[in-house]
């Protein structure tokens, strides 16, 4: 799994599966659902990302993580 937030448009995507979304559903205003070809939720975009959520932090927890990388800007934190 992988988030990504895209500054010019004030975005946020959740990558759940490295795979291509093959149809898009807006479940709310402003958040599409990407969906693989047989159903799965592959990732979510969240528009206004600035507006809906708090970006100043994120927690992880209880996650069977084997690697966890953090990168902020052009320098990965490992």
């Amino acid at each position: 799994m992988r988030v990504f937030y895209y500054a010019e448009t004030d975005s946020l995507y959740i990558e759940l599966r490295e795979e291509p979304g093959v149809d898009a559903v807006e479940v709310a205003p402003g958040i599409v659902v990407d969906l693989n070809a047989q159903g799965d939720v592959v990732g979510i975009d969240i528009d206004r990302a600035r507006e809906r959520l708090s970006l100043e932090r994120l927690e992880v927890h209880d996650l069977p993580l084997k690697v966890l990388v953090a990168q902020a800007g052009e320098e990965p934190v490992r």
